[in-house]
């Protein structure tokens, strides 16, 4: 029997136990751990609360991640079965068949396996375990692995807490709404009640308007965070959060109002920039950043691999300097949609293509007043972007000879999949007017490049428009 039919045979297993939830829920001390996670599966797709809530609180593993799974229907009600479920054991709890569940992960990864590998059996090895909080478990078991090492006291007089510490990981969605503010109260009071003993680890935090949310903000470990998005704050609101966050790999920041580049809370929020050595992705939308570029660029890392400047009010001097720093030659996305930065010249950009042109995965240029002589212009370059995989460039006023053009230089491009494209300015009565738009024309403009890219070989590419 191979290992897929045993898998098979787990599942089948588990869906039978749960036709008698009361039953399977007794049973839980008697069946054997290998059934536990195809049990849970089916438990949490299925939506049985009572059933989760128990398996977590004699869960045999020393992690638990929801991974993949996921559920539309009551899906805050899950997690809080889970959580409810939680048992924090006595530090002196040593049973070898006892429930030994130190990490409830709750953040939805494709990625991620419902246990992580077991490395030994002295001290089983969690990979999404906290690393940067003093609360984690991990810095706790180094300390107390140090204590021992350095032979001070023993196994009778070892400093410990009352309680085995416990690890609950989550991402955090701040948006007021009535059943996410219930989920957050309830989060609250099972940290509050074992205090100590349990740490709230956030990852990935959304903040729509900071004012609204600031007593949940003092009770989360700012420090364990690696993504933040923030939307709707003003930048003296930005800055104390940003000086706590300092792991960042991730910052998003939209609609940032503030009053100049000369007063000292742009220069705080610079410094702050400054402080984030592992930032990789940066996106500032809706961030005023006219001939001020240079500043921020100047204080990220120079290893930054994303950059999202729609909305940015770029200029043609910011363009340049983007093309001169040295993220130009690490860049795999970037986004300057919405700035008008061909309003004038392309040379600025033309340069920026040729330092991004070994790097660049993604690239956005959605309105920005791409004429047909600037695109003539850069195609050569933009054809030299050989790991190009995305491009967009829609609602420019590009005509279907350029369009054409464009996609005789980028079939070549083994790479690319997706392209959105303006429609065709003959297309329109009135350029960019949805209401005049003549559907007819438009279907002929989509037949002629479908037509195009058969005869080209490349059926694996997709063009379409956004008003597709």
């Amino acid at each position: 029997m191979d290992q897929n039919t045993t898998v098979t045979l787990l599942e089948l297993a588990a869906k039978s136990l749960l036709n008698n939830e009361p039953a399977a829920i007794h049973a839980l001390d008697e069946i054997p751990r290998e059934l536990f996670v195809p049990l849970l599966k089916a438990s949490f797709l299925g939506g049985h609360k009572m059933m989760l809530k128990a398996m977590v609180r004699v869960w045999p593993f020393r992690c638990l991640h929801i991974g993949s799974l996921n559920t539309r229907e009551a899906y805050y009600d899950i997690l809080e079965a889970m959580i409810d479920g939680l048992q924090i054991l006595p530090a002196q709890y040593s049973s070898s068949w006892g429930p030994k569940l130190r990490i409830l992960d709750l953040r939805s990864d494709l990625d991620c396996e419902t246990i992580c590998t077991e490395i030994g059996t002295a001290f089983p090895f969690c990979f999404q375990s906290c690393m940067y909080s003093q609360h984690s478990i991990l810095k706790i078991e180094e300390a107390q692995q140090c204590v021992r090492s350095l032979g001070i006291g023993n196994s009778g007089s070892e400093p410990q807490s009352a309680r085995e510490p416990m690890e609950l990981l989550v991402d955090i969605y701040l948006n007021s709404t009535l059943r996410t503010e219930q989920f957050l109260s309830f989060l609250c009071s099972k940290v509050q009640e074992n205090f100590g003993s349990l740490h709230l680890c956030c990852r990935d935090l959304h903040i729509d308007r900071i004012s609204a949310h600031k007593s949940i903000l003092q009770f989360l470990d700012l420090g364990c965070i690696d993504h933040l998005e923030i939307d709707q704050a003003n930048l003296n609101e930005v800055i104390p959060i940003l000086a706590q966050v300092i792991h960042l790999d991730s910052l998003t920041l939209c609609n940032i109002p503030f009053k100049s580049y000369k007063r000292r809370k742009f220069r705080s929020f610079l410094l702050c920039l400054r402080r984030l050595h592992n930032l990789q992705e940066l996106s500032l939308t809706f961030f005023s950043l006219t001939d001020q570029l240079h500043k921020v660029l100047r204080v990220v890392p120079p290893q930054l691999d994303t950059l999202y400047l729609p909305f940015c009010s770029l200029s043609h001097r910011d363009i340049t300097v983007l093309s001169q720093s040295s993220q130009a030659t690490h860049l795999r996305v970037l986004s300057l949609s919405n700035n008008q930065i061909f309003s004038e010249v392309y040379e600025p950009f033309h340069t920026l293509l040729e330092k991004v042109s070994n790097t660049l995965q993604h690239l956005e240029i959605n309105n920005c007043m791409i004429t047909d002589s600037n695109l003539s212009a850069v195609l050569p370059t933009l054809s030299h972007c050989t790991h190009l995989r995305v491009l967009s460039f829609a609602h420019n006023p590009i005509t279907m000879p350029v369009l054409k053009s464009l996609l005789q230089h980028l079939t070549p491009l083994m790479m690319l999949k997706y392209v959105t494209y303006p429609v065709p300015v003959h297309c329109y009565e009135e350029w960019n007017f949805p209401d005049t738009l003549d559907r007819q024309k438009l279907a002929e403009v989509q037949a002629q490049l479908e037509e195009m890219l058969h005869g080209a070989q490349r059926d694996d590419m997709n063009w379409a428009t956004c008003s597709e």
